[in-house]
């Protein structure tokens, strides 16, 4: 067993027990059967919570804000808001005009510290979706550290000509007052509608909300009607000066694992390798573009090993039928990255489904509008100041 595969494997190990039920397994049912045993462990929970919550609010922990523009995008629940592509959204939005940095905690990494993602990068050194970004964006500059108020100073120290940074999944991480908050929330599952962990997903009370500058309500159907916002705005209650915003996620043609070369989904027969959280759309999607699909799923953030690459290749191997293709996720192909190597030697098509989020209902300008307004007016403050200031 080589380092990289024994790396995997303690890590896969360490992360077990805080693993995603995303799969309708045993457990999920058991889990669900215990959950209201759960609920005085949630009161203590949510007390604890909103104790730090207070602290902060009151000013006895300080918050440092920066000259620098901060964007942070967040949610209240433990995963599957789809965080990821409504950052890269944002850097498509301001990749012509300024110099846009990413910093996340590098969820699952095996690594500790800042670190900025560079050529000797991979998922278990950065994580899974800073190294998405790494490899989608090679202008972007991306970061990963645990404590944001170590690591912005560092970053800045580091690379001076960023204009802007966006902390990816850093609602919680009060220590740190960002000049922008966008929180999203899952359509399916919104936060009012929720309870704080562990009797639901929650990481702090529905009240948090009002944090936000922005509300996303994300994975909306792309048909998605004015009545039907309006209703979930309503129960929403945004407050004075909040916006609340409705997004859809839209599928890209796949693109070949190897040669980035376009791959037919129409009329393939599919085995969808997916280890993230709520797969439930795209396994929809998948199926409604495809002649057949045959779905291996895996847990959100899972690290491939030999065992899994024998079992994707065997599925292959012994699935009878013509026009195969092997297609993944951005976040998985991310991780499966480590396998390069071995995945090319198959000479098997292997594709990467890219996602991207388009804002609903004829807001896109608005919503744009309102975040470049933020940047250019920081940007022009922090160059007046000249430097990081607190």
């Amino acid at each position: 067993m080589g380092k990289q595969e024994f790396e995997i494997y303690t890590l896969r190990f360490n992360a077990v027990i805080c693993s995603e039920m995303g799969t309708k397994n045993l457990f999920y049912y058991i889990f669900s059967l215990v959950r209201v045993l759960l609920y005085p462990f949630a009161l203590i929970y949510g007390a604890v919570v909103w104790l730090r919550n207070r602290m902060y609010d009151t000013k006895v922990f300080s918050s440092i804000e920066f000259s620098i523009p901060v964007i942070t995008v967040g949610n209240l629940s433990t995963g599957g808001t789809g965080k990821t592509p409504h950052v890269e959204y944002l850097v498509r939005l301001m990749e012509y005009q300024y110099q846009a940095a990413t910093m996340s905690r590098g969820y699952k990494r095996h690594t500790q510290g800042f670190m900025v993602a560079d050529d000797q990068s991979n998922a278990l050194r950065i994580g899974d979706e800073p190294m998405q970004y790494h490899m989608k964006y090679p202008d972007l500059v991306v970061s990963v550290a645990e404590e944001r108020m170590i690591g912005i100073p560092a970053l800045l120290q580091r690379r001076p000509d960023i204009d802007v940074i966006i902390l990816d999944d850093a609602y919680q991480h009060r220590s740190v007052k960002p000049g922008f908050s966008i929180l999203i929330t899952d359509f399916s599952k919104p936060f009012y509608k929720d309870h704080i962990l562990p009797f639901g997903s929650l990481r702090e009370g529905r009240s948090a909300y009002k944090r936000a500058n922005v509300i996303i309500v994300s994975k909306c159907p792309l048909t998605l009607s004015q009545a039907d916002a309006k209703a979930i705005e309503v129960k929403i209650n945004p407050q004075t000066g909040q916006k609340v915003f409705f997004t859809g996620i839209q599928y890209d043609r796949p693109l070949n694992f190897v040669t980035d070369e376009p791959v037919a989904l129409e009329g393939s027969n599919v085995i969808l390798v997916c280890g993230i959280a709520r797969p439930e759309p795209l396994i929809a999607y998948v199926k409604s573009k495809a002649a057949d699909v045959h779905t291996l799923p895996y847990n959100d953030h899972h690290y491939f090993v030999s065992s899994d690459l024998e079992e994707i290749k065997e599925t292959y191997d012994n699935w009878q039928v013509p026009n195969k293709i092997i297609l993944t996720t951005e976040k998985d192909a991310a991780r499966l990255q480590l396998h390069f190597d071995k995945l090319r030697e198959w000479g098997i098509t292997i594709a990467v489904l890219p996602i991207t989020v388009s804002v609903l209902l004829n807001k896109s300008i608005e919503f744009n509008t309102l975040v470049m307004n933020y940047v250019e007016q920081a940007v022009a403050e922090h160059n007046e100041y000249g430097g990081l200031g607190a």
